[in-house]
């Protein structure tokens, strides 16, 4: 999935990966993709994640994971990070979720369940401020149930904001046209409209094996 997301993130641009599996995403740019990555505990320029003698416990994202620095990169207060966030200065974000809703609506901070710890962080932010939101999940949870729906059922981050999400069975596009099919990986279309509530478009699919 990380690498699906860092082919398709335009060269250039000014990117936030969320906590989790979006993180993974900086080991798969390319060098020469001039992405540069923002961070809202306050860092821009940030590089592959740290290992080894690269390590430096003050230099970490804000899922606390220790990364590099690239030439250039930069640091600011906590404010003007989120600043950078709400006023539609970042191109891409890539978070995860709970829920996608086949319009574009996000649930990705509680579950509503009694006793759930919520976790809002700068979801919210990013999902009203960023031009681009790409989504990275299971397509199903644990139990089965599907994550891609009609309409979602946990509390929401944002309306209409997400504009693709990557799985590992498949990766659509979602909006106002409901759900395109992009690619699956070792599933048919067929099958996976077996399982999903929201229709699923053909349009530009390819099926295929994760990568």
């Amino acid at each position: 999935m990380a690498r699906a997301v860092a082919a398709d993130i335009p060269p250039g641009s000014f990117v936030n990966l969320g906590i989790g599996q979006p993180t993974k995403v900086s080991d798969y740019l390319p060098p020469d993709s001039g992405v540069v990555l923002h961070t809202e505990n306050g860092m821009l320029g940030m590089g592959p994640e740290a290992v080894g003698d690269e390590i430096d416990p003050d230099l970490t994202n804000a899922g606390k994971i220790p990364v590099t620095e690239l030439p250039g990169a930069a640091y600011f207060h906590h404010a003007d990070s989120f600043a950078m966030m709400r006023g539609g200065h970042l191109d891409v974000c890539v978070l995860g979720a709970f829920q996608v809703s086949e319009r574009g609506d996000l649930a990705n901070w509680h579950t509503g369940a009694p006793g759930a710890i919520p976790a809002v962080g700068g979801a919210m932010d990013l999902a009203i401020g960023a031009k681009d939101v790409f989504v990275m999940m299971t397509l199903f949870a644990k139990d089965g149930t599907p994550k891609l729906v009609p309409h979602c059922t946990y509390p929401l981050t944002g309306l209409g904001c997400v504009s693709r999400v990557y799985t590992d069975m498949g990766t659509f596009s979602v909006g106002p046209n409901g759900v395109q099919v992009i690619a699956t990986y070792g599933v048919s279309v067929d099958e996976l409209q077996g399982r999903l509530a929201p229709t699923l478009r053909r349009v530009e699919a390819r099926e295929g094996h994760q990568s």
